[in-house]
């Protein structure tokens, strides 16, 4: 008589969130430099399916297909699934400016090449602004000048801090950025703006949005 491990459902959520965590660190460290904007797992009754977003998915998929080869065989070998039950897609990232991700990962590159960090700071939310986003917010902490830690915080447009409607609108990330000086550390949040295709951003409405009706004659 076989006996079937059953997974509560708390351990269930745990192993998913750890799996998911686990592998979006992973994958930003190697395809940083591709514009690597975040991962989305899908789970089907016959395999498992991690479709990568970039805002360079030609440099992700690499020559003939061989780099998210090997990277599908890393990640099968990493987490003990089973020949053909996993395979890994690329996809372009819609909006480079509405990605904190590929934001973060910009600025993270222009601080390591040398820039200063409110010229980069400013050009990076010049370019959330130009691209639609309803605000954005860059916080800087570390070593930015003498031996002194201290922390620099950048914004523009508006931007939500609670409720449900933060959850769904602003999208945050962070990065570390290691200097000679130190380790300097980046956040940047973007709030998106409302679609109704849920392509650009969330297609809920924003909670304290008031629509004020004409009335009737």
């Amino acid at each position: 008589m076989s006996v079937v491990n059953r997974v509560t459902k708390k351990r269930k959520f745990l192993q998913d969130g750890i799996f998911y965590a686990e592998l979006n660190e992973f994958l930003m460290r190697e395809l940083a430099e591709f514009g690597y904007a975040g991962v989305e797992v899908r789970v089907t009754p016959l395999r498992t399916e991690v479709i990568i977003r970039a805002t360079r998915p030609k440099e992700v998929l690499g020559d003939k297909g061989r780099r998210i080869r090997e990277l599908t065989a890393a990640v099968q070998k990493r987490f003990s699934f089973p020949e053909n039950k996993i395979e890994l897609f690329a996809e372009r990232m819609l909006s480079r400016a509405l990605s904190s991700e590929a934001q973060a990962e910009s600025l993270r590159f222009r601080l390591l090449g040398g820039t200063p960090v409110r010229r980069a700071c400013y050009s990076i939310i010049r370019s959330v602004m130009d691209g639609g986003a309803r605000g954005c917010e860059l916080i800087i902490s570390g070593k930015l000048r003498g031996q002194r830690a201290k922390a620099m915080k950048f914004r523009d447009g508006y931007m939500i801090k609670s409720g449900q409607s933060s959850k769904d609108y602003v999208t945050s990330s962070v990065r570390h950025v290691l200097l000679r000086q130190g380790v300097i550390g980046v956040r940047v949040s973007i709030m998106l703006p409302y679609d109704p295709e849920g392509k650009t951003g969330p297609k809920r409405i924003q909670a304290d949005v008031v629509k004020v009706i004409e009335p009737k004659d």
